[in-house]
């Protein structure tokens, strides 16, 4: 059949316009997806964290989950780089000078714990530098997306968002055996020199970024600069006191303050049960597949369903496969005749896949609800929450460990942990009333506040 050159160019336009999710590929879009795959292959060394915390520096579950909070503080703060990147560019750039930094500050944290960490308060400081790291990068590519997403059609609604972080999975997908496999045949400290190689390509790729410079007039005041910043402050307080926008933020918020269980687990997968390194790698494996299908079934099937509903019947199907874990810290999967490696495997693919469909319309809400002018700083602040509530999380679970007396030997009460952290996942559930029922009235409010805003803001 002949296509003429019409016909021929109309082929290709529709052909590009559906490659990456319905997103047009150019270098910036590639510069982005890059930094959220080093997001993902930075789990390369995910293990042997683990590993040199327990065996290394010899800290308990207890300590090990107190310490994951204090390091998860670079996200809560996530509002700070994103509301300096937006009112204080460097040499007139913006986004650029922030990731060619954070790259640096990356591979800095990861050479330090290869070489000169060996103290608990040393190693605290190392992985907070390189949490810091991930956090300003995030900041600056999320802020890019939230420009592109504003463009979306509703059709296209999350597209943006389940490309980016399939690409992250992606990146943790193609890491996450090796994680393990090296750790079984390499030190900790070898990890770490090749994780620290991972964050200059974020420093390299900020050079793709398409981005023109802040030019400013010999006749701008002199007091510009403040004005700007503080006309931001006016509409990230305009966007934050809108009820639209506080009552989900609540209520993700509680549901994700929940305690957790990790590091007990990890201490009981590795002491009790003896995973080797290698099948921990295997296990991470499967959970990024598993994160990788959550991504695709929200996209495929369930963008366009109501928040409420994904929120509600994945929370309580969470809880009730969540109690599955009984019958591994009890053993009783033995007496069923199921080996604690096929176990463990199929109950981390069936709830990693329950969770990134629950977590992925908190991205695209929080994306579509950012005004122009301060998209850095106000999605940092909603996911910053986001991030509180995990620090909650990781301090509620040491502290209810600590009460349970779970040490790295003593694992007698983690049955009771498994109940305790999987009823709590049910408290939110009252105030399900908090989401909108779809994001259309909730943007068009806050589009409403915010045009109301820009026009008070031009004729001051």
């Amino acid at each position: 059949m002949l296509i003429d050159s019409s016909g021929l160019s109309k082929v290709k336009d529709s052909v590009k316009e559906k490659v990456l999710f319905g997103n047009e590929p150019s270098a910036e879009l590639i510069a982005i997806l890059s930094v959220y795959f080093v997001q993902g292959i930075l789990g390369l060394a995910r293990l042997a964290v683990s590993f040199f915390l327990k065996d290394e520096l010899g800290l308990t579950p207890v300590q090990v989950s107190a310490m994951m909070g204090v390091v998860a503080l670079p996200w809560i703060i996530k509002p700070l780089f994103g509301f300096i990147s937006d009112g204080f560019p460097i040499l007139g750039y913006r986004r650029r000078p922030y990731l060619i930094l954070s790259g640096i500050l990356g591979t800095i944290s990861w050479v330090s714990l290869a070489t000169i960490v060996h103290t608990p308060l040393a190693a605290t400081g190392a992985i907070a530098l390189g949490s810091l790291s991930v956090a300003v990068s995030d900041v600056i590519v999320d802020s890019l997306v939230v420009e592109r997403a504003r463009s979306e059609s509703q059709a296209d609604a999350g597209s943006l968002q389940s490309l980016t972080w399939g690409t992250s999975s992606l990146g943790g997908l193609i890491t996450a055996y090796f994680s393990g496999m090296l750790l079984q045949h390499f030190t900790t400290s070898t990890i770490f020199w090749i994780t620290a190689s991972f964050p200059l390509i974020v420093s390299s790729v900020a050079w793709f970024i398409a981005e023109s410079p802040i030019k400013r007039d010999s006749s701008t005041p002199k007091y510009s600069q403040f004005t700007s910043i503080k006309s931001q402050i006016t509409q990230l307080r305009q966007a934050i006191t809108q009820k639209a926008i506080w009552l989900p933020t609540a209520f993700v918020f509680l549901w994700q303050a929940t305690p957790t269980a990790d590091s007990a687990f990890f201490f009981f997968t590795t002491n009790e049960l003896h995973f080797e390194p290698e099948f921990l790698g295997r296990v991470r494996l499967v959970t990024s597949i598993a994160s990788l299908i959550g991504i695709w079934i929200f996209q495929r099937f369930l963008k366009s369903v109501s928040f409420r509903a994904i929120f509600g019947w994945s929370t309580v199907i969470s809880a009730a496969l969540g109690m599955t874990m009984l019958l591994l810290v009890t053993h009783a999967n033995r007496a069923l005749g199921i080996d604690d490696h096929w176990f463990s495997l199929g109950d981390s693919l069936i709830l990693t896949v329950m969770g990134q469909i629950a977590y992925m319309p908190v991205l695209v809400l929080a994306a579509r609800l950012c005004p122009p002018g301060v998209e850095a700083t106000l999605f940092a602040l909603l996911m910053s929450i986001s991030n509180l509530a995990g620090l909650v999380s990781y301090e509620f679970g040491a502290m209810i460990m600590h009460w349970l007396n779970i040490t790295e030997t003593n694992f007698q009460q983690l049955w009771l942990l498994v109940i305790i952290t999987n009823l709590s996942t049910l408290l939110p559930l009252p105030f399900l009333n908090w989401l909108p029922t779809n994001d259309s009235p909730t943007l068009s409010l806050v589009k409403q506040a915010t045009e109301k805003e820009e026009e008070s803001i031009l004729s001051a």
